[in-house]
């Protein structure tokens, strides 16, 4: 877990984006994540976190459904939802803690 204190511990924006492979809304997420990501540049981080490959996470994080994203800002959540959301969306959400 203190690794992801350090992911997240950052003066940038991290979405971080629970997900499975053998999910479909999650993996329909990829390229939405890839244009939120070249949207933000340096001034946030969007990480992928495998839900099956980190089972003791999203479970600390109680992550029920797929895909389900969060943003943190210097440690804390500012910003939960599960669900599939388009780029525009996430861009300006994390554009308020920019």
């Amino acid at each position: 877990m203190s690794k992801f204190g350090e992911l997240i511990d950052v003066n940038v924006p991290v979405l971080l984006n629970f997900y499975a492979e053998w999910n479909e809304p999650s993996t329909s997420m990829h390229p939405v994540l890839k244009d939120v990501a070249a949207a933000l540049g340096d001034k946030g981080k969007v990480i992928k976190i495998d839900v099956d490959k980190n089972r003791e996470l999203s479970r600390a994080l109680r992550v029920s459904g797929l895909p389900t994203l969060m943003i943190y800002r210097k440690g804390e959540m500012v910003w939960r939802q599960s669900g599939e959301q388009d780029a525009n969306t996430l861009i300006g959400i994390l554009n308020e803690y920019i």
